[in-house]
């Protein structure tokens, strides 16, 4: 998916145009630019391309953790509106192999973190925690890190009253045990994308490396919690050129087209053990928002869903018409799938998705700015071939 030999033809200028547009909102912490030195922990992988624990619960319990609310500037109604809200979590998922010959794809839901590792000490309030996992070059570390990161995350001191610490360090601990395992198993070596979701009360944390993408429905109004990390992208290229690396064609030192992955350690020039690391990252970015009344649900999806078939406010849109149908969670996502590949997309196509009300979506009218229409580069050069003959 990602290595060059499988690419599709060029990146769409939309996609250029957003990745430039993007602010990067990753942490900068100290201890995120040290290699994780513990080499020693093994966990097991298992061979399942999906994991689904509670997931139908409702969850309905509130938690401490409000440090940081999307907008700080708010009327006492709002705030009215922040304090009494309590999502009632469902959530659902659905996967398909695509045009692909294999599936590289993963994805999980656990309705509670901690529950689920046997860690009774949040007084019964619980953890939410989704995810999927794109893999390139076999699935061996897209179903490691599915299988081994929610634990990590679950282990470290602080959690789960600073969310955002715990999951940057879990990253790149799940990445430096990877690569342990790697270099004892040279045939597990490959990579995957990484895009997580935790619901702690209110609050929403999403974490991404690579091309998945995260998109929140508010009032019908396509959110989005993640960037894209593409060579396209200006910051990715500064962050990568400043580390040694390149982009040629596309393409991250001329073989991948993303630039922040987990695994990958056996592609020479890639990453690096040490302070400063290679220019392919393992590092998320990460968004916080507190959750209000006006928040419908959460998609989650790998990049087959938006490269081929939808864009967020196409994905918000669709999503929304189907839940008010029906207003059942993996049908939902079901039909988005399938309308993925109808759509003609060629890759593996996943999505996870999870509503915070019990009722379906309502019907609104939602006014929109007129959307700013872009061809790629290689239909324009076509089209001035055509007119120039």
């Amino acid at each position: 998916m990602y290595v060059k030999d499988a690419e599709e033809a060029g990146e769409e200028m939309e996609n250029l145009g957003l990745c430039e547009q993007e602010q990067s909102w990753s942490l900068h912490s100290g201890f995120l630019n040290t290699q994780i030195e513990n080499w020693e922990k093994d966990l097991p992988i298992t061979t399942a391309d999906q994991i689904c624990f509670g997931n139908d619960s409702a969850l309905t319990k509130s938690s401490p953790l409000e440090s940081i609310c999307e907008n700080t500037m708010l009327t006492d109604g709002k705030q009215n509106q922040l304090t009494n809200f309590v999502p009632a979590i469902r959530s659902g998922e659905w996967s398909d192999i695509g045009g692909r010959q294999t599936m590289e794809d993963t994805h999980i839901c656990i309705a509670d973190l901690a529950k689920k590792f046997d860690y009774n000490f949040l007084n019964g309030e619980a953890v939410s925690f989704f995810g999927v996992f794109d893999g390139h070059g076999g699935k061996s570390a897209a179903h490691f890190v599915r299988d081994n990161l929610p634990r990590v995350i679950v282990e470290d001191a602080d959690f789960p009253l600073e969310l955002e610490k715990v999951v940057a360090r879990s990253f790149m601990e799940i990445d430096a045990q990877f690569a342990q395992t790697c270099s004892l198993q040279s045939a597990l070596s490959s990579g995957t994308t990484a895009l997580t979701a935790m619901i702690f009360g209110r609050s929403l944390l999403v974490a991404n490396a690579g091309d998945c993408r995260a998109v929140l429905s508010r009032l019908g109004e396509a959110v989005e919690m993640s960037k894209d990390h593409r060579p396209c992208c200006v910051m990715e290229r500064k962050r990568i050129e400043s580390l040694g690396g390149y982009i040629d064609d596309g393409y991250l030192n001329g073989e991948l087209g993303v630039t922040r992955a987990l695994g990958d350690w056996h592609i020479v020039g890639m990453k690096e053990i040490g302070k400063q690391g290679g220019p392919l990252s393992a590092e998320p970015e990460l968004k916080l928002i507190t959750l209000t009344k006006e928040h419908e649900f959460l998609i989650i999806g790998s990049d087959g869903v938006w490269d081929d078939a939808f864009t967020s406010q196409n994905a918000i849109d669709f999503a929304r018409r189907r839940l008010q149908e029906h207003n059942d969670v993996k049908l939902c996502c079901k039909e988005i799938v399938a309308e993925a590949i109808k759509r003609g997309a060629n890759d593996n196509v996943t999505i996870v998705m999870v509503c915070f009300h019990s009722d379906p979506p309502p019907h609104i009218v939602v006014h929109r700015e007129p959307v700013r229409r872009s061809i790629s580069i290689k239909v324009l050069h076509n089209i001035n071939c055509l007119l120039a003959e």
